[in-house]
């Protein structure tokens, strides 16, 4: 038994230090989404070397036919569109925590799989529509009305989070009704891509963008 266990301890002691010294940026995580043909909302969490539509494209090949990102100055979707042999027009950025509404042909798997982010998303609401994703930092972000109450001064200022249904191709409208109301109330995680409507202009998450301490998947 000896034989055996001080070799196993060994190991756990190193890994616990391994562990200990590793950076943020050095810890790899993924987050997964599962697409069906048709349209798909997703969003990016993790650091990947992918910074165009033509290289999140170039993933999946002949599978995805158009990128759409959304515009909060012009409350409409940029679409890069897939004309074949991996020319994607226009050429549209793309980074962590970006959000893309995708359409498929065939049914994939899109693994947002690189380090960790060194800082947490962060996204500037305006008035109107806008396309967020639950930080990999808040996890306590569980339900639709809790993320509604942390966006903005007083947790008024969001009208409606939306959820796309891939499976019935629509969108689950969460209402906020006041007094922290919100029905119906859908679950949610890190890496939640939502589709929301403000009433007023700030940051959300607010406050300082912390390093992120651990991996996270979906």
């Amino acid at each position: 038994m000896k034989k055996i266990l001080l070799p196993l301890l060994l190991i756990l002691a190193v890994g616990m230090l391994a562990a200990v010294e590793s950076e943020p940026s050095a810890i790899v995580g993924y987050v997964k989404y599962d697409c069906v043909v048709g349209n798909n909302f997703i969003a990016m969490p993790m650091v990947q070397a992918v910074s165009t539509t033509t290289e999140f494209g170039a993933l999946f090949g002949e599978s995805i036919n158009t990128i759409n990102l959304w515009n909060p100055s012009t409350q409409a979707w940029d679409s890069s569109v897939n004309y074949g042999d991996n020319f994607w027009d226009p050429e549209l950025q793309v980074g962590t925590g970006s959000v893309l509404f995708i359409n498929a042909t065939n049914a994939i798997t899109y693994y947002s799989i690189g380090n960790m982010p060194t800082t947490n998303a962060q996204y500037s609401i305006v008035d109107g529509n806008n396309t967020v994703m639950v930080p990999l930092n808040k996890s306590e972000l569980n339900l639709t009305s809790v993320a509604g109450l942390s966006m903005g001064p007083t947790g008024e200022e969001v009208n409606t989070i939306n959820l796309w249904s891939s499976l019935a191709q629509a969108w689950d409208a969460s209402v906020n009704y006041g007094a922290g109301f919100w029905d119906p109330d859908f679950e949610i995680s890190i890496g939640t891509p939502m589709f929301i409507n403000s009433n007023a202009s700030f940051i959300w998450p607010s406050g300082p963008r912390n390093s992120l301490k651990a991996s996270n998947s979906k």
